[in-house]
């Protein structure tokens, strides 16, 4: 795509964060691109405190402030287990190098006590059958008292004149579950229990409905967040067809509603290759793919040849690249240039940064990704880290 087809013109009048969000996600042409980023792991901002990251950058929100990220505003929603499970870790026992813990929603899981922590072993998920399901149903009741803590009117009227885009959560429709019941077990209950997991997938959609019907009355909405996690490497954890038929009819409540409100983007968060899901999801009304994992087959490139512009696109800028120099780093945005001048495309990493990227590459990541996005040479000096970078 030439520079003269490009939605970015950077000889366009400064637009708010809203209005530009709102035509890029449209294919309309915009000042310069919407810059944001995924955060980053624990251990990058440990590495880069060492490196020339300011201390006081401790946080996702704080580096990614401290880099120029464009602000958002998040509509207050509780669609989760309310009220949690509190109650102390309960140790069943303890081993040389670690431990076994049940938590109070009845987890059980064994955790490393030293050396490099790591994702721990779970023994038993807190969902393990219908008797479990049972005290999980009852704290997922949208009428329990103290679940809805805001007065959505005043936040709409606060929100009405944002220059700021606006989102709210959709919640999830499958990955919450798997996280409850387990990788495995999930897996089997399609065939063995699907009763009881469409129970569960219909009680947290009517709370998701519930309570996004009561935001989406009062506030503007500009974008709708999900989460599902529930692909690899090697593709969905559930075939195609019966997600189709198990899922998609509970998401398509959600994005109707959505849709019925103005909301016309909509994403979902899933890692792994996403490709078998995608045609599914744009059907069901979920229209924009994140974080776009590169290494496992979710590219954007790839999506925006296959599903044309009614695909929209965050991520896909693979964050392993960074790790490998100035030259990789350039290869990769040059790769991902032509998506980004035609709209549609938020480019961000494919994931949290990892702590093998050098601080001094992600700042050229940064200013390069800037250039490419139309920022002008005067915006991308204020950006404290970005100001004489070479």
């Amino acid at each position: 795509m030439t520079a003269e087809n490009s939605v970015i013109c950077p000889e366009l009048g400064r637009m708010t964060h809203r209005e530009r969000f709102r035509r890029l996600m449209h294919f309309q042409t915009v000042d310069r691109g919407v810059h944001w980023e995924f955060g980053y792991l624990d251990e990058t901002l440990q590495r880069w405190w060492g490196e020339g990251l300011p201390r006081g950058r401790d946080n996702h929100d704080r580096t990614e402030a401290y880099f120029g990220v464009d602000p958002v505003e998040h509509v207050p929603v509780n669609i989760g287990i309310f009220p949690p499970f509190e109650g102390k870790v309960e140790v069943i026992e303890k081993k040389e190098h670690s431990r076994i813990v049940r938590h109070p929603d009845g987890t059980v899981q064994e955790e490393k006590s030293d050396g490099i922590r790591t994702i721990p072993h779970y023994i038993r998920y807190p969902v393990a059958g219908r008797d479990d399901w049972k005290r999980f149903k009852e704290r997922l009741d949208p009428n329990t008292p103290g679940r809805r803590k805001w007065n959505y009117r005043e936040i709409g009227q606060k929100l009405r004149n944002s220059d700021k885009p606006v989102g709210i959560n959709m919640g999830s429709f499958f990955g919450w579950h798997r996280n409850w019941v387990g990788f495995e077990n999930i897996a089997l209950m399609c065939y063995d229990d699907r009763e009881l997991l469409e129970e569960m997938i219909a009680t947290t959609t009517d709370l998701i409905v519930h309570e996004l019907s009561a935001a989406l009355r009062e506030i503007e909405v500009d974008f709708a967040a999900g989460w599902e996690d529930i692909c690899f490497r090697s593709g969905p954890i559930i075939s195609p067809k019966m997600f189709k038929e198990m899922v998609v009819p509970h998401i398509m409540r959600v994005t109707g509603l959505l849709r019925q409100h103005g909301v016309t983007v909509i994403w979902t968060d899933c890692d792994g290759d996403i490709t078998p899901l995608v045609p599914i999801w744009l059907d069901a009304g979920i229209n924009c793919m994140f974080p776009l994992e590169v290494h496992p087959g979710s590219d954007p490139v790839k999506f925006r040849k296959m599903f044309g512009r009614r695909v929209l696109l965050r991520g896909g800028i693979e964050k392993y690249r960074l790790v490998l120099g100035r030259e990789e780093i350039l290869k990769e945005l040059k790769r991902i240039e032509p998506v980004v001048a035609e709209g549609g495309y938020i480019p961000h990493g494919d994931h949290r940064i990892p702590q093998d990227v050098p601080y001094d590459n992600y700042i050229y990541y940064i200013r390069e990704k800037l250039h490419m996005l139309g920022f002008r040479k005067e915006e991308i000096e204020q950006i404290e880290p970005l100001r004489g970078a070479k």
